[in-house]
């Protein structure tokens, strides 16, 4: 208590500074519980999933995705579902989830060193 009473600025600093170290330590150790899962790895695409989910299952680069899938990148906090992107480009879900898996297939063949499909 008397460092606190002595130095309250450098006392009320440090426990913030705690706090927050502690929050992103929770948020670092839930993230890699999640994604250490074999169920999240390589998962099917579907629908309700963005492409940075997916680009993460996969162990891609988001950006590389949206490139090799001929999407533009989405407006920095607004991410898009498969099923909207579809319905904003006018076609069927099934035929981006094609175009998306294409894209996967070139870029983990890349990835892995293997002829491209």
């Amino acid at each position: 208590m008397t460092l606190l009473r002595r130095h309250p600025v450098l006392a009320s600093l440090f426990v913030l500074a705690l706090i927050l170290t502690l929050f992103f330590a929770g948020r670092f150790v839930a993230q890699v519980v999640y994604w250490s899962d074999p169920a999240r790895q390589e998962q099917e695409v579907e629908g309700w999933m963005t492409l940075r989910y997916i680009a993460r299952s996969w162990g891609l680069t988001p950006r590389d995705l949206y490139d090799a899938a001929g999407l533009p990148a989405p407006v920095r906090g607004t991410p898009m579902t498969l099923e909207q992107l579809a319905e904003d480009r006018g076609i069927p879900l099934p035929a981006l989830i094609a175009e998306v898996e294409a894209a996967i297939a070139r870029l983990t063949a890349t990835r892995d060193g293997v002829a491209a499909p």
